[in-house]
């Protein structure tokens, strides 16, 4: 049996734009209501996930200071002391 094909984050974005919308819209079923609200929270979770993999892959970042370019540690919220 092939895998599942993993979304990219945008592509999860997008869809999940969509479901949002679709619910607001208010023409769903009480079960396709259901099953959107539980299709979001699973990319909810996968965007939340991808977003804080690419934050902790950023460590190191790089600014440019009187024409000097130096090193800085990305400060995370509620990521302090984990670096």
């Amino acid at each position: 049996m092939p895998r599942k094909k993993t979304p990219s984050f945008e592509q999860a974005l997008i869809e999940l734009e969509e479901l949002v919308q679709a619910m607001e819209d208010g023409d769903l079923s009480l079960e396709q209501l259901m099953d959107s609200y539980a299709k979001g929270v699973e990319l909810s979770k996968f965007c939340m996930t991808s977003l804080d993999r690419a934050e902790k892959a950023m460590d190191v970042v790089l600014k440019e200071k009187n024409g000097v370019v130096e090193e800085f540690r990305l400060e995370i919220e509620g990521d302090a002391g984990e670096f």
